[in-house]
């Protein structure tokens, strides 16, 4: 029997899942030789030279939005972190699910079966990553009421209205928690004249920003480069002054939600309100994001266990069970 894995390749970090756990959880990019393009590093290695390499060193990102951005680059990848998995990866070629935004067009579903076979797979599979959530969030997906999930990504937010095991109504917006850091990272550049990089708005956005109006009065002391005169440089910045800087974006991530709720069927429209929302992906968090989808929309919404974890586990799920879930996969062998 062939080794079965599951991936949710992202834009900030890729999950596999293996024989019934996660074995890889690894941030999504990868250093590069300039003149020989050679991979030097790949995952957190490689994270932790970001911003810090020479100029005969390059750092890219292969996947952007959830889908590959560049293809070379993204087989290399999977391929390296297969090769974590066992010595004999390329001569026992598993069976490999992985999972995609429910907006992704056919030629990038396309790119994703074609990178998972070139990277060591004898069979590929996707899922769309809403689903694979859903399921893996414990939601009961094949019932005939209606199911709601919010993933927020890093790049992109989808939400679904799930019953039957199938998507009913869909809504998704290139807007996620990366989005969050780049508002903090202009706020920094517009009001204190300091650069920061990803690694640091990342901290930021963990340790202050809240998508209700903060009560405890935290604050952080950071460190960049001054923009006038080059120059390292340490500030304090309040959990308080960054609230209006990012409140813009939630309500974002929370009109994806109301557009896909107002295309919801009558008839699961009661169901969506008994059971309320479900909070997946790594996006969602972001301190008492729950509590804002609640107060906002006026329906419940809590967060999934492990919600970074929801769409590997689920598409893990549907690939120990290709046969009832076989009108909700592409495949290719």
């Amino acid at each position: 029997m062939r080794r079965k894995i599951a991936v949710d390749i992202g834009t900030n970090n890729t999950v596999i899942w293996s024989d019934g756990t996660i074995v890889v959880n690894e941030p999504t990019i990868v250093a590069l030789s300039a003149d020989s393009e050679k991979i030097v590093a790949v995952g957190k290695e490689a994270l932790s030279m970001l911003g810090k390499t020479p100029e005969t060193v390059l750092q890219e990102k292969p996947v952007v939005g959830g889908v590959v951005a560049n293809f070379s680059v993204a087989k290399a990848f999977l391929k390296i972190e297969f090769a974590k998995l066992s010595k004999s990866f390329e001569l026992l070629r598993p069976d490999v699910m992985l999972t995609v935004p429910s907006g992704s067009t056919s030629v990038e579903k396309r790119a994703a079966l074609e990178m998972a076979l070139e990277s060591g797979a004898s069979h590929a599979y996707i899922v769309d990553a809403t689903l694979a959530a859903a399921i893996g969030a414990g939601v009961a997906v094949s019932s005939p009421s209606g199911n709601v999930v919010l993933h927020v990504g890093a790049d992109v937010t989808e939400a679904a209205v799930l019953s039957l095991g199938g998507i009913v109504a869909f809504q998704s917006k290139r807007v996620g928690g990366n989005t969050i850091n780049t508002h903090i990272k202009s706020f920094l550049k517009k009001e204190y004249g300091l650069v920061v990089g990803d690694v640091t708005c990342e901290e930021i956005k963990r340790k202050l920003v809240s998508a209700i109006a903060p009560t405890e009065h935290k604050e952080m002391e950071i460190s960049g480069r001054d923009l006038t005169f080059g120059m390292p440089r340490n500030i304090t910045i309040k959990d308080s002054a960054l609230f209006a800087v990012t409140e813009p974006v939630f309500e974002e991530i929370v009109s994806v939600l109301e557009i896909a709720l107002g295309d919801t069927p009558a008839e699961l429209s009661s169901d969506v309100i008994d059971k309320g929302i479900v909070l997946t992906g790594g996006g969602s968090y972001v301190t008492r994001f729950d509590r804002y989808i609640t107060n906002t929309t006026g329906i419940p919404a809590h967060l999934a266990e492990d919600p970074e974890l929801c769409a590997v586990r689920g598409a893990a799920v549907v690939l120990e069970n290709l046969n009832l879930w076989k009108r909700s996969i592409i495949t290719k062998a």
